[in-house]
C-alpha cells in the first residue's frame, strides 16, 4: 500500500515539532491549539493583503533553537511567549540543497547497505555506552541495534570555539555529547543570539536527518570537549527505519489487544507512542506482590503466571504462594493496583522467555480512562477467584506482603 504524502505536511509538522523541542511546553495539546491557530491567522492576514503565501517553512519565518533532548540539562534562557512566531515562508525563497525531501523509513527497500563499524577499544567503547544510555532515541532499539549503533558511531574531540554544527548547513551526523560544555546559536533576521547550552551529556542534529532540512542552529564548543558522531545514512537506516519497523509492529499487535477494542486508532496510536519492550527470562519475577506499583504490562508473546501469598495465612508456615492464573499473548496483567491505588496485590513471573509490551503509569492514567470500566469489572472476577483459592477476598481489598 502506498500512501502519498500530501505537499507541504512535513514541513508544517517540522515547524510544529521544531517549536515543542525549543519551548518543551508542559501541555502539547494546548500548545498545538496556539500554534496552529496563530499560523492559521497568519496565513488570513497573509491572504487578505493579497500575499500569496506557502505553509513552508525557510529560514527567515520559524524561530527555533537546535532541537534539544529531554534529558539534556541544558539551561536555555527564557523566552517571551511574544517571541513565538510561527512559520510562514515563501518556498521558492529557500535553496536547493540535499536535503531536499523528508525522509520516509517506510518506503526504503530491505537494507543491503554493508554495517559501518568504526574500531573502538574497551575504554572507549565503555565511555560510549555511558553517553548513551539516557538518549531518548536510543531507548526503545533492542541489544542488537543498540550494538550495531555503537558499531558506527565515531569519537570527535573539540576545543573552545570549535563549530560541531552551523546554521544553513547540511546534515550530516548526528551527536551524542560525552563531555564538555556547548552553546546552541540561532541567527534571524541578521542577528545572533544564544538559545540554550549542553553540559556534559544531551544529543542534537537528530532533526536535520529525520527531515532533511538544513541545520537549524549553531553549535559551539565552549571547553574541550569529545563527541560521539554518527553518520546520515546510518542513523536512517538503524534509528528510523528500525524505528519504524518497531511502530508497525506495535500497531499491529495493540490492535489485536481485547481491552483495547474500546478504544479509537487515534488513542491506540498514543499508546504505540509511549509503550517500550521489556524481555524476561524462565522464571524471572515481573512484578512482586507488596511492591509499589509503577507500570502496566501486556504480553508480547510467552506465557506469565500469577502468583500470590494469602495475607490471611500470613503467620503459618504453609502459606506459600499459589498459582491464581496465567497470561498469554494479547492479555495484560499489573492493572489491578494501578486502578485501586494500593501495592501489587500479587507476583508475576516469565514462564519460558516473555516479551512484555511496558507503559507507566502516568501514560496508564493518562490513555486507558477509557478502558477502566471493564479493567474494574475484572475486580470481580479476581475476587471470585481469591474465595475460591483462600476463602477470602481480603487480600484484594488490603494486598501486602
Amino acid at each position: 500500500m502506498s500512501i502519498q504524502i500530501p505537499p507541504g505536511l512535513t514541513e508544517l509538522l517540522q515547524g510544529y515539532t521544531v517549536e515543542v523541542l525549543r519551548q518543551r511546553p508542559p501541555d502539547l495539546v494546548e500548545f498545538a491549539i496556539q500554534y496552529f491557530t496563530r499560523l492559521k491567522e497568519s496565513k488570513t492576514t497573509q491572504d487578505g493583503a493579497g500575499g500569496v503565501r506557502s505553509l513552508l517553512p525557510s529560514s527567515k519565518g520559524v524561530n527555533f533553537g537546535e532541537p534539544m533532548q529531554t534529558e539534556s540539562n541544558g539551561e536555555d534562557e527564557e523566552d517571551d511567549d511574544s517571541d513565538f512566531e510561527p512559520p510562514v515562508i515563501n518556498r521558492f525563497s529557500r535553496r536547493v540543497s540535499v536535503c531536499a525531501e523528508a525522509y520516509n523509513p517506510d518506503e526504503e527497500e530491505e537494507d543491503t547497505e554493508p554495517r559501518v563499524v568504526h574500531p573502538k577499544t574497551d575504554e572507549q567503547r565503555l565511555r560510549l555506552q555511558d553517553a548513551c544510555k539516557d538518549i531518548l532515541l536510543f531507548k526503545n532499539i533492542d541489544q542488537e541495534q543498540l550494538s550495531q549503533v555503537l558499531d558506527a558511531m565515531f569519537e570527535k574531540k573539540v576545543k573552545p570555539q570549535d563549530h560541531v554544527i552551523d546554521q544553513g548547513d547540511d546534515g550530516d551526523n548526528f551527536y551524542v555529547v560525552e563531555r564538555g560544555q556547548f552553546d546552541i546559536f540561532v541567527t534571524k533576521d541578521g542577528q545572533t543570539r544564544c538559545v540554550g547550552r549542553y553540559d556534559d551529556r544531551g544529543s542534537f542534529g537528530e532533526l536535520a536527518l529525520m527531515y532533511n532540512t538544513p541545520r537549524a542552529a549553531t553549535i559551539v564548543a565552549t571547553t574541550d570537549g569529545a563527541l560521539w558522531g554518527m553518520d546520515r545514512v546510518t542513523f536512517r537506516r538503524i534509528i528510523l527505519k528500525n524505528n519504524a519497523k518497531k511502530r508497525r509492529m506495535y500497531e499491529t499487535f495493540i490492535e489485536s489487544v481485547p481491552l483495547l477494542k474500546s478504544l479509537n486508532l487515534s488513542e491506540r496510536m498514543k499508546i504505540v507512542d509511549v509503550i517500550g519492550e521489556k524481555i524476561y527470562q524462565d522464571g524471572e519475577r515481573i512484578i512482586a506482590q507488596g511492591d509499589k506499583a509503577e507500570s502496566f504490562f501486556m504480553v508480547k508473546s510467552g506465557e506469565v503466571k500469577i502468583m500470590m501469598k494469602s495475607k490471611t495465612k500470613a503467620d503459618q508456615d504453609d502459606n506459600k504462594e499459589v498459582e491464581i492464573t496465567r497470561c498469554n499473548q494479547g492479555q495484560y496483567f499489573g492493572e489491578l493496583a494501578l486502578v485501586t491505588n494500593k501495592p501489587r496485590a500479587a507476583s508475576a513471573y516469565a514462564v519460558g522467555e516473555v516479551k512484555c509490551l511496558v507503559m507507566d503509569v502516568q501514560a496508564f492514567e493518562r490513555l486507558l480512562g477509557p478502558c477502566m470500566d471493564i479493567m474494574k469489572r475484572n475486580i470481580v472476577h479476581y475476587e471470585e477467584q481469591l474465595v475460591a483459592l483462600f476463602g477470602s477476598s481480603m487480600d484484594l481489598r488490603d494486598p501486602g506482603n
